[in-house]
C-alpha cells in the first residue's frame, strides 16, 4: 500500500463550459485532441499519448495509467481514441458536468411530459 500512487484531479470542465458555452467547450476539447493525437493517424494512440501527455500536465503517469485511459474511452476497440471518443471520455470523467447534463435532460423530459 505504501507504493500506491494517487492522482489529484481537479475538474475544470464545468468552469470551462460555463465560461465558453457548449460550442466553445467542444472547440477546446477538439484542440486538446489535436495536441494529443498522432498526426499521421489522426487518432490518439498509446505512443502519441505518452509523447504528448506532458503538454497537458500528465507527464507523470505510468504506461499502465495511460493504457487504462485509452481503454476507458476506446468504444470501437481499435486501441486508440478518435475525436468523438476523446470528447465523450472527457465528459464522462467530469462528474460535475455529467450531473449538470443529467439535470438538464431530466428538466427537458419533464417539460415534454407536462406538454402532453
Amino acid at each position: 500500500m505504501a507504493n500506491q500512487r494517487t492522482c489529484d484531479f481537479q475538474d475544470f470542465l464545468p468552469t470551462m463550459a460555463q465560461k465558453l458555452g457548449g460550442e466553445g467547450l467542444i472547440g477546446e476539447l477538439c484542440n486538446g485532441f489535436q495536441l494529443l493525437m498522432d498526426k499521421d493517424k489522426g487518432l490518439i494512440t498509446f505512443e502519441s499519448l505518452k509523447r504528448n501527455s506532458a503538454l497537458l500536465g500528465l507527464g507523470g503517469l505510468s504506461d499502465d495509467e495511460l493504457l487504462s485511459m485509452l481503454r476507458e474511452g476506446d468504444m470501437d476497440g481499435d486501441g486508440a481514441l478518435n475525436q468523438m471518443e476523446f470528447c465523450v471520455l472527457m465528459f464522462r470523467l467530469s462528474p460535475d458536468l455529467m450531473e449538470e447534463s443529467e439535470r438538464c435532460l431530466e428538466d427537458a423530459l419533464q417539460q415534454e411530459l407536462n406538454g402532453l
